[in-house]
């Protein structure tokens, strides 16, 4: 496994400020927590002052959500200052990226949104994370993205086109369980497949998260990548198969929408936490409907 500043055998989740207040009342037994970079961009006030006192008991992982490593033009330089002044401010164990595009010309989108896998495509991709790493010194993670949609002219399979970009840049990789359920269902595909033919040996972190169901205009099952629940079932058994295989690796619960008490979220990174350190069996989870 590829080593970082988090213990590997233990669970954390994305810091929400509401959550604040209890999380420095006690300091529980939380082995990091995740922030999105583009959330402290800004020069200071209560959101830094906050994150600083978080930094000061946990790891920290920083997760961008705005690089656009998958856009066809060039990358924003002051979206790079902005990101490498939070890495150099937080110094955090852990750094990632998803592979996606949101941004054309001018303008951003408020999604992540899917790209071919063709061997130019690669190249852009693997230019751009080259440029990440190397302008704010550090590697980064890249994860893999939930999609909702195939391109015609792909000519990669998408665990071939992420292990060749580790290969050529470097690059960590994050594996977000939840993409790979809800890519599989989505697409047809067989996600524990995926998993047995993913690089693990590169995996830095892994994410959980919670999905949404609906159907597709042909009355088809979709997944949505909502992260408004607790993990699922499904997803679960997936992420008992990379640990029984792999052994510890550090997990993320996201929960960003319809966010729960504290002492909810708490009790699904003490379920993870002790799965990890049992890892033997799926009893574990026996609890999940």
């Amino acid at each position: 496994m590829v080593t970082s500043g988090i213990k590997a055998d233990t669970a954390g989740a994305g810091f929400k400020p509401r959550h604040g207040a209890e999380i420095f009342a006690d300091l529980p037994d939380v082995g990091f927590f995740e922030v999105h970079a583009e959330n402290y961009m800004g020069a200071g006030g209560p959101p830094h002052a906050q994150l600083e006192r978080l930094a000061a008991d946990y790891p920290m992982s920083v997760h961008g959500v705005g690089l656009s490593i998958g856009g066809a033009g060039d990358l924003d330089t002051a979206h790079l200052v902005r990101l490498k002044r939070v890495l150099d401010r937080y110094q955090p164990a852990l750094f990632s990226e998803h592979l996606a595009w949101s941004t054309h010309q001018a303008g951003y989108f408020n999604d992540l949104l899917a790209l071919p896998y063709t061997t130019e495509t690669l190249n852009i991709v693997a230019a751009h994370i080259d440029q990440v790493q190397s302008f704010v010194g550090r590697r980064m993670a890249l994860e893999n993205p939930a999609t909702y949609i195939r391109f015609s002219e792909s000519t990669w399979d998408e665990v071939d086109f992420l292990a060749e970009l580790q290969r050529r840049t470097g690059c960590a990789l994050l594996l977000d369980v939840n993409n790979v359920y809800v890519s599989a269902v989505n697409h047809g595909r067989d996600a524990a497949d995926y998993i047995a033919r993913f690089p693990m040996q590169h995996v830095e972190e892994i994410h959980l998260a919670g999905h949404a169901e609906t159907q597709d205009d042909d009355g088809k099952r979709l997944l949505i990548d909502a992260h408004d629940s607790a993990v699922s079932y499904p997803v679960l058994a997936l992420y008992q198969r990379i640990i029984a295989r792999c052994g510890h690796i550090p997990t993320l619960i996201e929960w960003d929408n319809d966010v729960p008490a504290w002492s909810v979220l708490r009790g699904e990174i003490e379920k993870i936490t002790a799965a990890l350190r049992a890892n033997t069996d799926a009893e574990c989870f026996s609890d999940v409907a």
